[in-house]
């Protein structure tokens, strides 16, 4: 694999868990309710607890696809 493959394949992965943020993001944001609703069936949360998960799951998939992606990706252009 070359330096331009691994850049590439960085950049899509970046962009597909970017996609997968801004999703969850929307369903929480429009959906907030019918969600709660739904995992209210297997899990006895408040809806504090609930919006405290979800944003702190968001905030740690943001950091982890920021070290994991957008870090190398910027490391590769650099010495590229």
């Amino acid at each position: 694999m070359t330096l331009s493959d691994c850049k590439d394949l960085l950049l899509a992965c970046l962009a597909i868990n970017y996609g997968i943020l801004i999703t969850w993001f929307l369903a929480i944001a429009l959906g907030r309710d019918k969600l709660y609703r739904w995992h209210g069936r297997w899990f006895f949360l408040s809806h504090a607890d609930f919006d405290r998960i979800h944003y702190a799951g968001m905030a740690l998939y943001k950091i982890l696809v920021l070290v994991f992606n957008l870090a190398p990706w910027l490391a590769l252009q650099l010495i590229a």
